[in-house]
């Protein structure tokens, strides 16, 4: 593991557990894990063509100007799109579902809304790779100009770089469950843009 990194829990079969929203059992699912894997049994490569599936092909609610709100797994594979933390639930049902560790990580970053600047909490995943006995974020929220996230196994290579100056910070826990604040603002939200205003600034 990252030296910097610390579980919230220290037994990882809880970062294999099916749930309510990480819901790996559904159909759907199923079938991406199943052909994210045809003829490979690396987990390495399986790892990135999960992170990149997710990366690539479901949207970001915001760049596209979407107006779902998606937070289980299963509704942001059905609908293609979600923010931050409804695609990191989508990657680690699919990751979990090969029986690949995965956990959530945040960060505490600015948005800048309209003018209206305030520090809101950013979800990706921490993934466990067997063969390198490590763990590894990766953040699947979807590339756009100046976001240029990739799936590296030496070097981090996030959505966003921590400016410790505007008061962002990297918040170095993998928890085995979405936070709660999170799921609070998803389901809470009848849209998008009242999405972003609840988008919590703590976990």
């Amino acid at each position: 593991m990252q030296k910097d990194l610390v579980l919230a829990n220290q037994d990882i079969n809880n970062y294999l557990k099916n749930s309510e929203i990480i819901d790996f059992e559904s159909p759907e699912i199923q079938d991406i894990a199943n052909n994210l894997t045809q003829g490979n049994f690396d987990e390495t490569v399986i790892a990135k063509k999960a992170f990149e599936f997710v990366r690539d092909n479901i949207a970001h609610s915001a760049d596209i100007n979407g107006d779902v709100v998606t937070y289980k797994a299963s509704e942001v594979l059905k609908h293609r799109q979600g923010i931050c933390y409804a695609k990191s639930h989508l990657l680690a049902a699919i990751l979990r579902r090969l029986g690949i560790p995965t956990g959530f990580c945040y960060q505490k970053l600015l948005l800048d809304d309209k003018g209206k600047r305030r520090l809101i909490i950013h979800g990706l995943n921490a993934v466990f790779l067997k063969s390198i006995n490590k763990w590894i974020r990766v953040d699947a929220r979807g590339n756009k100009e100046g976001v240029n996230a990739e799936f590296c196994l030496d070097k981090e290579k996030l959505a966003f770089p921590i400016r410790r100056e505007l008061g962002e910070e990297d918040i170095l826990v993998i928890y085995a469950t979405p936070n709660s604040n999170v799921l609070d603002a998803l389901k809470s939200s009848q849209n998008v843009a009242e999405l972003i205003n609840n988008l919590p600034s703590d976990l």
